[in-house]
C-alpha cells in the first residue's frame, strides 16, 4: 500500500505489497491507482515515468473527460469505463462527478447535501456501483483488461481516485485473497492526498459559509460509503467472488490469471 511521490498526478499510490491473508502479498509494479491525468507529464515527474504504465482505465463521466482529459503515456492504452453513465444519461449527475462544482458553490451545496445528506447521497452511490448496468460493464471491461496477458503496468482512476476507484480496489484485493481489515485499510488510506489536493477548494467552500463536515464528506472517504457497497454484494450474491462471477460476468479463466499474475511473495 504505497504512495508514489508524483509531481503530476494527485493521490497516486501502487496496489503492490498489499499483504493477502495466506501469506502473500501483491506484486509491486503491476497495478496503480490515482485521481485524474490531465496533468500528467512523464518528462517533468520521474516517479511516474519510472512506473511504465502501459494501459490506464478511466472511470469517469464523458462531462468530466471533456473538461480535463487525461495525458497517457506514450505507447500507452486507454480503455474507458464509464462507471455513472447510467446516471447520466437519466439526468442526474452524482456528486462523485462534480466534486469541483460542489466545492464552488457552497450555498446550493449545503441546500442539496448538507446536514448529513452528504453521506447518504455517496452511500446510494456506491451501491449503484453493485447494481447499475453502466458500472457492471465498466468494472468487467477493467477486470478483463487487467486478465489480459499484454496488459503491462495497469493504472486505473477517475476524477479524485477515491470512490470508483476505490471500489475498484476492493475488488480486487478481496479476489486476491487480502482480509477486510486490510482492504478497508487501502480504501481510506487515500483520504490524506485527497485533502490535500481540494485543500484549496475546501478552504474556500468554508470561507464562504460552507459547512467543513459537508466539504469532507464530498472530497474524502468514509466506512460507511464502502461498507454500503459491500452490503449490497452480500445480499445480491452473498460472495465477491459470486458478484465478479455472475453480477459482471468475468469468466473464472480472467480471474485465474489476474491472482497468477499479481499474487506475489509475503512483502518483507
Amino acid at each position: 500500500m504505497n504512495a508514489i511521490p508524483a509531481t503530476t498526478v494527485a493521490n497516486l499510490r501502487d496496489l503492490g505489497g498489499t499483504p493477502l491473508a495466506d501469506g502473500g502479498s501483491v506484486r509491486h509494479g503491476l497495478l496503480f491507482r490515482s485521481g485524474q491525468l490531465d496533468r500528467l507529464d512523464t518528462v517533468a515527474d520521474p516517479a511516474v515515468a519510472a512506473l511504465g504504465v502501459r494501459t490506464v482505465v478511466d472511470f469517469r463521466t464523458r462531462e468530466e473527460r471533456s473538461a480535463r482529459p487525461d495525458r497517457i503515456p506514450e505507447g500507452g492504452r486507454l480503455l474507458l469505463a464509464d462507471v455513472l453513465a447510467d446516471q447520466v444519461t437519466s439526468g442526474r449527475m452524482p456528486p462523485a462527478a462534480r466534486l469541483r462544482q460542489l466545492l464552488g458553490d457552497p450555498a446550493a451545496t449545503e441546500q442539496e447535501l448538507g446536514g448529513g445528506r452528504a453521506r447518504t447521497l455517496f452511500s446510494d452511490i456506491y451501491r449503484s456501483f453493485v447494481t447499475a448496468d453502466s458500472a457492471r460493464a465498466a468494472y468487467r471491461a477493467f477486470l478483463n483488461e487487467l486478465a489480459e496477458p499484454d496488459v503491462g503496468p495497469l493504472l486505473f482512476h477517475c476524477t479524485a481516485g477515491k470512490d470508483r476507484t476505490g471500489w475498484a480496489a476492493t475488488i480486487v484485493l478481496t479476489l486476491l485473497g487480502a482480509t477486510p481489515e486490510t482492504v478497508e485499510a487501502e480504501y481510506l488510506s487515500v483520504n490524506r492526498a485527497v485533502r490535500q489536493a481540494f485543500a484549496p477548494m475546501v478552504e474556500g467552500f468554508t470561507a464562504q459559509g460552507g459547512d467543513p463536515d459537508t466539504a469532507l464528506s464530498i472530497v474524502g472517504v468514509v466506512p460507511d460509503y464502502l461498507a454500503a457497497a459491500l452490503d449490497e454484494v452480500d445480499a445480491r450474491y452473498g460472495s465477491m467472488e459470486k458478484y465478479v462471477r455472475e453480477g459482471l460476468g468475468v469468466p473464472a479463466q480472467a480471474m485465474a490469471r489476474i491472482r497468477a499474475r499479481l499474487i506475489g511473495a509475503a512483502a518483507p
